[in-house]
């Protein structure tokens, strides 16, 4: 298990940008990939953030949220100045960023999508948020975060 770089830790060696990664193991029944993070880790929820997939206007968009929230569809659409979002289909997902789901992370993605950061991570001096595989998560600053995805920051948590 140990070792495993994926696309979001190389990119972040590259960058050379301050961060450090947390491995667990990660239980295939878990219902809820965030929580066993938070749980395994021994971090308050709200500071591990899930990566998701939405469709706004046609187009995929990446919102980053805390695992303890939902998120706000049509925070997200007006983030990005859409009108109507939804959920991505999981494959559309899975393709245009190369993790599979429960691994999704907003960095070192194959096709670069648009990223909202809920604003609740600026009230952090890190985020977690996944490495890029189920069991792997990465801390970082959250303007690191924003700077590398050349993401914004929204209140987009439902």
């Amino acid at each position: 298990m140990a070792g495993q770089g994926t696309p979001a830790t190389a990119l972040l060696k590259k960058q050379k940008v301050t961060h450090r990664v947390h491995e667990y193991r990660h239980d295939p029944r878990a219902e809820s990939y965030g929580t066993e993070a938070a749980e395994a880790l021994g971090i308050p929820a709200e500071r591990i953030f899930k990566t998701l997939v939405a469709e706004v206007d046609g187009a995929l968009v990446v919102g980053v949220v805390p695992v303890t929230g939902s998120l706000d569809l049509k925070a997200l659409a007006a983030a990005v100045g859409g009108k109507r979002a939804a959920m991505a289909d999981p494959v559309a997902a899975e393709r245009a960023t190369g993790y599979v789901r429960g691994g999704i992370s907003p960095l070192g993605q194959r096709k670069r999508l648009p990223v909202v950061l809920d604003a609740s991570a600026e009230g952090f001096d890190t985020v977690y948020v996944s490495a890029g595989r189920r069991g792997l998560e990465v801390e970082l600053a959250a303007a690191d975060l924003l700077r590398l995805t050349g993401g914004s920051s929204a209140p987009i948590r439902g």
